[in-house]
């Protein structure tokens, strides 16, 4: 279970899945022999993120960050028993609540869950099923949606047919008193905060976590794979506006470039984050482990 130190914050990935995945799932006309060409051109893309047959290494995951009094859950991953129209995600049962919980992350104490975004592996464990019915997962948790993000998809069609996201993990903790809904710059407490990373959808945010003169970016999907930082110009097929979404990113990463501040990629594979190196136009992921 891999977690980081940011001053006096601890930020712990629990992982839903870890899987091999075809570049054409993300990346519209690429395919296994282009994904290969890009890590010739970023040899640090191998073997950690793209495999030797060219496929991308990735994970689905939540991040909790530790800090003080406080416990926040970024990004609540796919959930068990959801019906959804990828049959790799399709009516879960696995482990992850008992993941979690093993972690010492009770779900009766997160004080906060935070998601990035409202696509459907990003929402899943903020209900579980109970007696039949959609219940909040955290119960003692304040869920904070972006406004601009909840208004988006509260009326807008799922991204894929058969599946309503919004309608099994998002309306449930509406109804049940435990939203807000807040602005893309929001603040949590002294130490975390949003940042506004439009693009991949219309309030996307990602989490900085600061404490002691320590960063961290939690990325959610501004970026999918350490190929986007090779190349901040490509842009996945999900994205809602992909002219967005390569702005948002072009504007970030100089910033993040500082030497200081950890980047933390959501969907990344193992060691999944580093510090951000220019490498020409686009940058490398220099892990510690490097």
């Amino acid at each position: 279970m891999l977690s980081w130190s940011v001053g006096r914050a601890t930020i712990t990935s629990i992982v839903e899945s870890e899987t091999p995945t075809s570049p054409r799932f993300l990346y519209r006309d690429m395919g296994k022999a282009d994904v290969l060409a890009r890590a010739e051109a970023a040899p640090w893309l191998r073997p950690d993120y793209v495999s030797d047959e060219g496929y991308l290494r990735q994970k689905i995951q939540c991040l909790v960050i530790e800090l003080d009094d406080l416990l926040v859950a970024v990004d609540t991953c796919v959930g068990n028993d959801k019906s959804r129209s990828n049959d790799l995600w399709d009516h879960l049962d696995g482990p992850f609540l008992d993941d979690m919980t093993a972690a010492g992350f009770d779900p009766e104490r997160i004080t906060h869950v935070v998601c990035t975004h409202l696509h459907v592996d990003h929402v899943g464990w903020n209900t579980r099923l109970v007696d039949g019915e959609w219940a909040p997962t955290f119960p003692n948790a304040r869920y904070l949606f972006v406004d601009t993000e909840y208004r988006h998809w509260r009326q807008e069609e799922s991204l894929f047919d058969g599946e309503d996201p919004f309608g099994d993990s998002v309306a449930p903790i509406v109804e049940a008193g435990l939203a807000d809904l807040v602005e893309p710059d929001h603040r949590i407490a002294d130490g975390i905060r949003f940042e506004s990373t439009p693009g991949h959808t219309p309030g996307h945010v990602s989490v900085v976590v600061e404490s002691d003169g320590d960063r961290a970016i939690i990325t959610g999907d501004m970026l999918h794979h350490p190929m986007q930082l090779a190349d901040p110009d490509l842009s996945s097929m999900f994205d809602t506006d992909p002219d967005e979404s390569r702005a948002t990113r072009r504007h970030a990463f100089p910033r993040w470039a500082d030497g200081r501040t950890l980047v933390i990629g959501t969907h990344f594979g193992t060691p999944t984050a580093g510090r951000l190196e220019a490498r020409g136009d686009g940058y490398e992921l220099v892990s510690d482990r490097a």
